[in-house]
């Protein structure tokens, strides 16, 4: 079995397991600097896009491509190239499809997609600089495309609205909700799927802080709310949306009216993908692999599936006396992952006390 993987940052996420499965592992980047490029069997350094990709595919002749690839910009790329590989080629590509990605990139399609299928996400509509009246705050801002923050701003005064738009000439205008972040992963391939557990990332701000910098945890754990219908209405999403390999689907859970509402839906690897496995024993990344080598099997995930509590904490950068292994080593363990100033560790344990406690070792600061 050989495997092309497209995209080194997030190779060391599945190159240990993908050694242990007996697989050739052919790794392309187009940044010769980056790191995890000696992690694989043979490596590419490519122009950007997927045409080379595609090439040292057919070349190599490999059985399935996975692509790493964890931003949005070239997830449209990334469904083109899985058309014609799997169509031409008969060669399967683990990654969405071409109207999939575009609906998951955009933001603005993304709320037609949902309000399309009577799925419940909180009211917004189109503004721009020239058509700008009084409006009702606070008020969610965002750009149709981006990722990580980037565009997005809380307003609470007319005078913060006009601000926001000396940088952008429109935006979408969504109503913000004082309630609880809510993630959940959902594995799906050749139309069967499985949603992960709910990871809770603390509660909306007027700050809008990315939950990078929130403490997180695993499962969810929130009164009056039921962890199997936010699984089961992640998997519903993911389902009409046609997405394969792994999608994060992201929620609010209104405090008031404790009414949950879907907010976005992310074709790529996820940023929970650490609270996932330490808290469900199934790792997202190696699932990828699974399904390009056709070993992917929902039956056996629910086999596997294991019921821990894992936390999440933003630590900027941590010393730490050895070279911490990416992987949970026992019951009680914990991984530190992330790119310098923002790293996190991610604990797991038996339950939310040994878990606070391991922390507490670790001289980490618990910040809510």
């Amino acid at each position: 079995m050989k495997i092309l993987f497209i995209g080194a940052r997030l190779f060391d996420d599945v190159a240990m397991y993908a050694k242990e499965e007996g697989i050739t592992t052919i790794l392309t980047e187009s940044n010769p600097k980056s790191p995890n490029l000696n992690l694989s069997d043979i490596h590419y350094i490519v122009p950007r896009g997927m045409e080379y990709p595609k090439d040292i595919a057919i070349k190599e002749d490999v059985d399935a491509v996975v692509p790493l690839i964890g931003v949005d910009k070239p997830l449209v790329e990334i469904a083109r190239l899985k058309e014609e590989l799997e169509n031409v080629y008969d060669l399967p590509v683990v990654a969405s499809g071409i109207e999939t990605a575009q609906i998951s990139i955009d933001k603005f399609k993304t709320k037609e997609f949902l309000i399309k299928n009577g799925i419940k996400t909180p009211k917004c509509r189109k503004i721009s600089r020239n058509s700008l009246k009084p409006e009702s705050y606070p008020l969610v801002l965002k750009q149709r495309e981006g990722q990580g923050g980037s565009g997005l701003k809380i307003v609470s005064s007319a005078s913060e609205l006009e601000t926001y738009f000396k940088d952008y000439n429109e935006a979408i205008a969504e109503e913000f909700m004082d309630g609880f972040e809510i993630s959940v992963e959902v594995l799906r391939w050749r139309d069967e799927s499985i949603p992960l557990v709910p990871v809770y990332k603390g509660k909306t701000t007027m700050e809008g802080f990315h939950p990078l910098k929130k403490t997180k945890t695993a499962p969810a754990d929130i009164d009056g709310l039921d962890n199997e219908y936010l699984r089961s209405l992640a998997n519903k999403v993911t389902i009409i949306l046609g997405a394969e390999g792994n999608t994060d689907v992201d929620m609010i859970c209104d405090m008031r009216t404790q009414d949950t509402y879907v907010i976005e839906m992310n074709t790529r690897p996820s940023g929970t993908r650490y609270l996932t496995t330490a808290s469900t024993n199934i790792n997202p990344m190696h699932e990828l692999v699974n399904m390009a080598s056709g070993t992917w099997s929902v039956k056996k995930i629910k086999k596997q599936m294991e019921n821990n509590f894992s936390l999440e904490i933003p630590v900027g950068n941590y010393s730490t006396s050895k070279d911490h292994p990416k992987y949970f080593s026992t019951e009680n363990s914990w991984i530190l992952h992330g790119l310098e100033n923002f790293q996190r560790i991610t604990i797991r344990a038996k339950n939310a006390t040994e878990a606070f406690e391991m922390a507490k070792k670790l001289n980490i600061k618990v910040i809510n």
